[in-house]
């Protein structure tokens, strides 16, 4: 009989015990943005609500978020176990990126891009417009397989299927930035043109090699016609993923898809109607990421 008293005893203490929330992180070295993974390290719980101090929740035991930004950010674990809970609280200190980096998000997937500092006009004049909200809800209006993928037309917004489109901008152009060490691989972020001159470029529209892979043979072919020497890395791109060279130091370069190749692959593979426009609208909405 004192037996079962005592092991009645322990068990009515186990129920009542309070649960202990904690936790642990790993990631947050990493500049923005960041992937922080969370470990549960909380006792005597049933039940988890994450607040990650950036408008996201989960209720995983052990999560992985993501920060698309820099920023000091109160985390928030509550640990429950029937109606009691206890909260373990933390910052975890997402440092800014070291590149300038934005992220090109669509209906077929994000690209995260990295603009270069070798062609300044181009990076701050994207990067204003993509301040202002300028290319949010603009289409990928024209979709080359093998090619490329172009937008930043004004007039895409909202047009309808019979709408014209490729002749729109923000009412300026931007001097040509030809830099001999970029070149428009796969992914190449490249501003597009009128049939000018000076090669200059339209104030907003831009395009995203696909392009197809290029054979040694072509590459030395590109190199004598144009005067120019492409870097190891360039030649193994070329070869490898593929481009566009015959473009090179004709329509400006200025940033590259670190992230997200594949998301061209499924915008390039929609079918299109004649002029190329996608019969899917492929809508984009661009932010700078700090």
């Amino acid at each position: 009989m004192k037996n079962i008293l005592f092991g009645f005893i322990i068990l009515t203490l186990a129920s009542c015990a309070k649960p202990i929330a904690n936790f642990v992180y790993t990631g947050s070295e990493n500049p923005a943005p960041a992937s922080i993974k969370f470990e549960n390290k909380s006792e005597k719980a049933e039940m988890y609500e994450w607040d990650f101090g950036d408008g996201n929740f989960s209720s995983e035991e052990s999560p992985a978020h993501e920060y698309t930004e820099s920023g000091n950010y109160l985390v928030t674990l509550k640990a429950k176990k029937g109606k009691k809970e206890t909260v373990k609280e933390e910052r975890v200190f997402i440092e800014p990126p070291v590149r300038c980096l934005v992220e090109i998000e669509t209906n077929f997937g994000t690209m995260v891009v990295h603009l270069y500092d070798d062609t300044p006009k181009h990076r701050d004049n994207f990067i204003k417009l993509a301040e202002e909200g300028f290319y949010n809800d603009l289409l990928f209006h024209r979709v080359i397989n093998g090619f490329m993928i172009q937008g930043g037309d004004p007039k895409s917004r909202g047009a309808d299927a019979k709408t014209r489109l490729g002749s729109g901008g923000p009412g300026y152009q931007i001097p040509a930035e030809f830099v001999d060490t970029l070149a428009h691989i796969k992914g190449a972020l490249s501003a597009a043109r009128t049939n000018n001159p000076e090669k200059k470029s339209s104030g907003s529209q831009f395009y995203i090699v696909d392009g197809k892979p290029i054979s040694e043979q072509q590459i030395e072919m590109m190199e004598a016609q144009k005067g120019i020497r492409y870097t190891p890395e360039q030649r193994e791109v070329y070869a490898t993923q593929g481009g566009t060279p015959f473009l090179d130091q004709e329509y400006t370069v200025f940033g590259q898809v670190i992230e997200g190749l594949d998301v061209i692959d499924k915008i390039a593979d929609v079918k299109t109607a004649p002029g190329d426009r996608p019969k899917e609208d492929v809508w984009m909405k661009i932010r700078v990421i700090k």
